[in-house]
């Protein structure tokens, strides 16, 4: 039995860590006798030197036994669920779980909180009076069974070493490391129990991954060890280049999800996106015979309100609004000051930064820079031009929904920043790839 230095060592060399000695770092990094020093070490070496696919599986699955695994034997359908990289205006999940939900999958979504520019979904769902993001097992598990979709947050007793590796390679800059974002992702969704995932990997100036080969990189990693690891996982690459929705900001984020569901707008790029990677759930879950008739099922699912019904099931379910599809002014929190914001010239949007548009959303108080900050949901923008859209007196490129005016005015500063006004350019296509797992033999 090699102690946690040796093991340590031996990655900081270069070898390969059988099962045993990734397995027993982790046990020691969850029951305290690895210490903060020794794993920083480890996480230094693993940046370095890098995993095997063997390596990488048996990382995620040390990780995912840290805590309690789920089961969902006794549902009559597939527990199914899609992770994004994040994004800005990305809001699919909301949509995407109740259609999934009437299409016969079963979807126990454990989601989290944003951090920087990006937008998460809990965070988002805490916009919603009374919604139990963190309500018990039992809870959860009787309202997957009886809305099809639950979406929470994830729970002391699930991943708990990845919990404690995150906060380490937080602070050592070792967060880009391929094998412990693969394991990071995937131990949490194998400890939900899945029988298939969706996997959303961005690339583009909004995307924790900008550049389109790593982000490639990262979906054939996850798409491999999950496989590996036993959960069949599909993957496309996605162009976050521009926001995903035309708002941005938590309360208007749900309000744009539920006007989504009910129909009374459905914009078309954030409806292929949600399509796309609802028919892979699908697929993955045996629900569907091809792609075609997986998308046809989630367009049907929307067209016929039954997405909208999981959807309100689910909220009320988890001590929400019943009747916040219907009317959600009357419970989502609503900004005192709401203005827009012009470019400083009227021409064609040419490109975008969409990291600092999240960031602009983050200026008004709306995400976080630290784990510990306060988000304010009511504030954001909506109206957000996309790519090659015309903008002048006539169009702005937001309309900001601030606290107070300082707020504004450091929104629509950085909101400008992000915007270069040209010639209009092509848009490239949004769903880039699909990376599906390799055939063995």
């Amino acid at each position: 039995m090699r102690l946690p230095q040796e093991i340590i060592a031996a990655k900081r060399d270069g070898a390969a860590l059988p099962e045993a000695d990734i397995r027993r770092f982790i046990a020691g990094l969850t029951d305290g006798t690895v210490g903060e020093g020794q794993a920083a070490a480890f996480a230094m070496a693993v940046y370095f030197n890098g995993m095997s696919e063997a390596e990488r599986v048996a990382l995620t699955l040390a990780m995912r036994d840290s805590g309690t695994v789920l089961r969902w034997d006794d549902l009559p359908g597939p527990a199914l669920d899609k992770h994004s990289t994040g994004g800005v205006g990305d809001t699919v999940s909301l949509p995407l779980a109740a259609a999934v939900a009437a299409s016969g999958g079963y979807v126990p979504m454990i989601s989290g909180r944003g951090l920087g520019h990006t937008g998460g979904t809990l965070d988002k769902l805490d916009a919603v009076p009374g919604y139990a993001s963190q309500p018990g097992l039992d809870l959860f598990r009787k309202v997957v069974r009886e809305a099809g979709c639950a979406i929470i947050g994830q729970t002391a007793d699930l991943a708990p070493a990845d919990r404690r590796l995150y906060a380490i390679r937080d602070v050592t800059a070792t967060v880009e490391s391929l094998p412990l974002i693969t394991a990071s992702i995937l131990s949490k969704k194998l400890a939900a129990g899945l029988s298939g995932l969706a996997m959303d990997v961005k690339f583009g100036s909004g995307a924790f991954l900008p550049d389109y080969g790593a982000a490639q990189e990262l979906a054939r990693a996850l798409v491999d060890t999950a496989g590996g690891a036993g959960l069949p996982t599909t993957a496309l690459l996605t162009a976050m280049n521009e926001p995903l929705a035309s708002a941005a900001g938590n309360a208007l984020e749900v309000a744009y999800a539920l006007d989504h569901l009910t129909g009374r707008r459905r914009e078309p790029r954030f409806h292929q996106v949600t399509v796309a990677l609802a028919a892979e759930m699908l697929l993955l879950g045996g629900l569907a015979p091809d792609v075609d008739s997986a998308r046809q099922t989630i367009e049907r699912a929307f067209e016929t309100g039954a997405a909208a019904e999981r959807f309100a099931r689910m909220i009320a379910a988890l001590g929400g609004p019943a009747d916040l599809l219907e009317a959600p002014g009357k419970h989502l929190a609503a900004a005192p000051l709401v203005k827009p914001v012009f470019a400083g010239a009227a021409g064609a949007v040419a490109g975008i930064d969409t990291r600092a548009v999240g960031l602009a959303v983050v200026a008004l108080g709306g995400g976080r820079v630290r784990p510990q900050d306060r988000v304010d949901p009511a504030v954001g923008i909506v109206a957000l031009a996309g790519l090659g859209e015309a903008v002048g007196p006539d169009r702005p490129l937001g309309i900001v929904h601030a606290r107070d005016e300082a707020g504004y005015h450091a929104a629509s500063e950085r909101l400008r920043e992000a915007y270069r006004i040209g010639e209009a350019q092509a848009r490239g296509p949004l769903v880039a790839e699909r990376i599906t797992e390799r055939l063995s033999g």
